[in-house]
């Protein structure tokens, strides 16, 4: 296209309605034709007037000349570097051959060849579920947001809308399709809008939280390739301002929360700032343009996400330091959308509370799914928790483990804290349901067990008949303290359908005392790499001790940790995934991909577990397939808050100390970590005589050996990132004669675990 002929054909581009939009159009066309070069070859010159323009009337463009030119104005001066690109959605080199954008089929079907003809409600991309939501519960309340400034309540067709607007917005100041966008924020109704405003437009998010270091999110930010950061709040950006930001490419910076002004004005020097609203005003701007100029999706402007496109990059913990960002596609989140109803019979109306971190896929996964069936999702922190509980009464709360253990904790402490007659009814009463509830197994056939032999005939009548004259006996009493303990832990709790628990094992006692005082917990499991839910009990096969079966489109099997063959049920040995929800792979990382995915497409989770065996009769003939987990093959720890440690790092820290010889981290599915250690005697010997702590017989008391060495611990872990509760102190040393070392001379943590098993227990107590 030629200098002289450009104008015109702009023009007859432009369908404007208004006289004031004809001038603008036609201003730009003198503005454009006066700057131009005399050479078409350089089209870049073009850039400097149009800013003026676009922000004077920014609807007075076509839209994909709009991105365009936006997308070329709100670039940094900064030095230049290449963005890795999908090869299917390349940038532009003129105005002649606009960029591809992407769009949800069913969310944005009117900007797609054929128009509203695709509005059919089969989910293609996860921001597709939005539309859907809105024509059925448009004028329902979907979020309520009660400690963020200012307090949020929206309906499902207001977020809708405020998700189409942040998509919009993005588009305007230039996110292309299959770009990387970093999400760095907590838990808020505008998290939500921000991660399916990136889903919306074709790119990907990734998504971590603040309470992460600056290092690890400077690591994730240039390992994803992101090109733009979206965060929580300024005082959260201030934080990153010199270890962060001054180090990083960002096209630009979008703030959800607080006003921008209060962003280091020396950190963004050269980069645009957005906020919240900025971004959406744009978008309602980029929209009312479309509905100007409908055709745009006829000319091809867009195309539609597909199920097989990446929607997020979730960062795991890696080994060695180098991060692993597993890629979850719109496929891998919709089928957890569509299957978990099994497990989450939700319907409209019902009111979730919301604390996780929403990066987190189990969070994230639960979250999208019950926003298609109806529902309310009060946000709430650790904080605020127990007032909401009792303010709100959710019927759902989907958390971890650690949860449920303050909650437990929390009941136990208020008993305590009694007189002495109604703390010895209280715990009577509890005993006796705690009885009851076990008779009850017996002759339901939920009492779980891994010996695939079926009991005789006779012998399960007998033990049926017995349990059955237990539970009649104990049934009164058990009916009686529902009205004089129970109720009241219910009006204070809420959950009034069921807390879904998940990210770590669930302790037994925890469990078992919320199922006798009639609160349901289902616990789950899961990976990040699994999108991440594969199992989780039901609410009519609530089988304690396990994790439920698997969901659909989901394969389970046991293998031999050495050998890899497969175990028969009731067989200990590693537990292996296949199915729907598996990841596209690791981002960047092949090496590793194929480490944990077999060529038949099996991912090694590194947990051990065993499958429950099917029996006709007896105690357990309702458990048969349900997955029972024992520990990890792996030596990542999982903390009951969710978090994964690898204790090498704190191993290392702690083995630089002259009064350690031995240490091994534990502390698998406990709130805090702990450690096994066999110290060195003789300089531990050495250091108490120069603190004076010898005894008589110059002798040292184990007490005193456990607190010189507690103390050494502390010292040498002061700049880990997670320290060590409790301490066990070994005589015998780790060997490879005792079993308890590889003959590479790696420590067996499951051998160590299981030498110390009471030990270990009575130091959680």
């Amino acid at each position: 296209m030629s200098c002289a002929s450009f104008p015109v054909a702009l023009i007859r581009q432009l369908h404007f309605q208004s006289s004031g939009v004809a001038i603008s159009a036609l201003a730009a066309a003198m503005l454009l034709a006066s700057s131009a070069p005399s050479s078409s070859g350089q089209m870049a010159a073009l850039r400097s007037p149009l800013p003026i323009l676009l922000l004077h009337r920014p609807a007075a463009l076509p839209l994909r000349l709009r991105h365009r030119l936006l997308a070329s104005s709100v670039r940094p001066r900064r030095a230049p570097r290449v963005v890795p690109r999908c090869a299917a959605s390349p940038r532009p080199s003129s105005l002649e051959s606009p960029p591809r954008g992407k769009c949800s089929p069913l969310l944005e079907s009117a900007l797609l060849p054929g128009g509203n003809e695709l509005a059919v409600h089969e989910w293609k991309a996860v921001p597709d579920i939005w539309r859907t939501a809105a024509e059925k519960y448009a004028d329902r309340v979907a979020l309520v947001d009660p400690y963020h400034d200012p307090p949020s309540e929206l309906t499902y067709k207001q977020l809708e809308q405020q998700i189409l607007d942040f998509s919009h917005g993005l588009r305007a100041v230039g996110v292309a399709p299959d770009e990387k966008v970093a999400l760095f924020a907590d838990n808020s109704c505008r998290w939500l809008v921000a991660d399916q405003g990136i889903m919306a437009t074709g790119a990907i998010n990734v998504v971590r939280g603040t309470r992460s270091s600056d290092e690890e999110l400077f690591e994730i930010y240039n390992h994803s390739e992101s090109i733009a950061l979206v965060v929580d709040s300024p005082q959260f950006f201030n934080r990153l301002a010199e270890s962060f930001i001054s180090r990083i490419n960002a096209r630009f910076i979008v703030v959800l929360w607080g006003d921008k002004s209060s962003l280091n004005s020396d950190a963004v020097k050269g980069i645009p700032v957005y906020d919240y609203n900025d971004i959406t005003k744009l978008g309602q701007e980029n929209r009312n343009a479309l509905r100007h100029f409908p055709e745009q999706g006829q000319l091809g402007a867009f195309e539609a996400i597909t199920p097989e496109d990446v929607a997020t990059l979730i960062y795991t913990s890696g080994t060695g330091g180098t991060p692993k960002g597993v890629m979850l596609t719109h496929k891998n989140l919709l089928h957890q959308i569509n299957n978990l109803w099994d497990v989450v019979p939700a319907v409209p109306g019902d009111r979730f509370l919301s604390m996780l971190p929403p990066w987190h896929a189990y969070e994230r996964s639960t979250e999208y799914f019950i926003f298609t069936h109806g529902i309310q999702q009060v946000y709430t922190t650790v904080k605020y928790l127990k007032a909401d509980l009792q303010q709100y009464q959710p019927h759902y709360i989907i958390s971890v483990p650690l949860v449920y253990e303050t909650l437990y904790s929390s009941i136990q402490r208020q008993i305590s804290s009694s007189s002495t007659a109604r703390k010895t009814v209280a715990l009577a009463l509890i005993k006796i349901s705690l009885l009851y509830m076990e008779a009850k197994k017996i002759y339901e056939g939920t009492v779980l067990s891994n010996n695939p032999v079926e009991p005789s005939s006779i012998a399960y009548m007998v033990n049926c008949l017995r349990a059955r004259i237990v539970a009649a006996l104990l049934w009164p009493l058990h009916n009686l303290a529902k009205m004089l303990v129970y109720k009241k832990i219910h009006s204070s709790i809420g959950i009034s359908k069921a807390g879904i628990s998940g990210g770590g094992s669930l302790p037994m006692h925890v469990d078992k005392f919320f199922e006798a005082i009639g609160i349901k917990v289902q616990n789950g499991y899961g990976l990040t790499e699994t999108s991440p839910v594969v199992a989780a009990r039901r609410p009519l096969c609530n089988v304690l001790g396990t994790v439920g079966n698997p969901i659909k489109h989901t394969e389970i099997k046991i293998v031999d940790i050495e050998t890899g063959e497969v175990l028969p049920d009731g067989s200990k040995g590693t537990v292996k995934i296949k199915g729907l929800p598996l990841m596209k792979g690791y981002y960047k990382n092949p090496s590793a991909t194929n480490k944990a995915v077999d060529q038949d497409g099996w991912f090694n989770t590194g947990d051990i577990g065993w499958i429950a065996p099917h029996c006709a009769t007896g105690p357990s003939r309702k458990c048969g397939g349900l997955l029972v987990l024992e520990g990890r093959a792996k030596d990542t720890i999982v903390l009951t808050t969710g978090e994964n440690v690898e204790p090498a790092e704190l191993e290392e820290a702690a083995s630089r100390s002259n009064l350690i010889d031995q240490i091994m981290v534990i502390g698998q599915d406990r709130r805090r970590l702990g450690a096994i250690i066999v110290p060195n005697n003789d300089e531990v010997l050495a250091a108490a005589k120069r603190k004076s702590s010898l005894d008589g017989n110059n002798g040292l008391a184990k007490d005193k050996v456990m607190n010189l060495v507690y103390d050494e611990l502390r010292t040498c872990m002061a700049g880990c990132s997670f320290k060590i509760g409790p301490i066990l102190i070994v005589d015998e040393p780790f060997t490879i004669d005792n079993g308890l070392m590889t003959p590479t001379m790696k420590i067996r943590r499951e051998k160590v675990v299981a030498k110390y098993e009471k030990e270990i227990e009575a130091l959680y107590k």
